[in-house]
């Protein structure tokens, strides 16, 4: 059975940023690029229309920017989910898009490989979190939080057992299921069996809610 073909919609103001992620993203032959949009009103406009599984949303956009974007995303397209592009220097701004319901960010810079990751991710109902960006931008989120939230997070995580707090502490460190795999010695599969009990006993929509416990725990 040939694999399920991911549809997306790519949202960026530059051209060459776009023909470049197009190019990267049909190289996967489970990933199709569906539209392209060059400011956030058409990328809204567009999921609409052709209600993708991943929407690649810029956050410095004209005539709409990205948040604005993914705000009015919630209402136009609720089952789309919008992945951030952006840049170390934008790092409050993704904070307030995760905040709104974005699926994760990642880096523009990012490579090849980690980008067609990231879509699958997104597509598959995980939060993403760039490798090279996620302890900096947890370390922004956890740094304005009250002492009483590491109590607070400490409590929560005291019913895990031992591998799985270990695996939380990977998830606070924005490691992907394969790189935790690799550094726990366990399969990619079984990482992700740990993630979902893991979510499901913390009460955590996503693994960027859980990423923010472990840090608030100091795992």
């Amino acid at each position: 059975m040939p694999p399920r073909v991911i549809r997306v919609v790519i949202a960026d103001d530059e051209p060459l940023i776009r023909a470049g992620i197009r190019m990267i993203l049909t190289s996967a032959p489970d990933i199709e690029v569906v539209a392209e949009a060059a400011n956030g009103r058409e990328a809204v406009e567009l999921a609409r229309a052709h209600v993708p599984d991943v929407l690649l949303l810029d956050i410095q956009m004209p005539v709409t920017d990205g948040l604005t974007a993914l705000g009015e995303l919630g209402r136009a397209a609720p089952d789309v989910r919008a992945l951030i592009l952006t840049t170390f220097g934008e790092k409050e701004n993704v904070l307030r898009a995760l905040s709104r319901g974005g699926a994760g960010f990642l880096l523009k810079d990012s490579a090849p490989g980690e980008l067609i990751g990231a879509v699958r991710a997104a597509a598959a109902g995980d939060a993403y979190l760039s490798p090279g960006a996620a302890r900096h931008v947890v370390d922004q989120l956890v740094s304005g939080r009250a002492a009483g939230r590491a109590e607070e997070a400490r409590r929560r995580i005291a019913e895990l057992g031992e591998r799985e707090r270990g695996v939380l502490a990977l998830l606070g460190e924005g490691l992907s299921n394969a790189d935790a795999g690799r550094r726990l010695h366990m399969s990619e599969a079984t990482v992700k069996t740990y993630v979902s009990r893991i979510l499901a006993k913390l009460d955590c929509e996503n693994r960027v809610q859980a990423a923010l416990l472990a840090r608030d725990a100091g795992l």
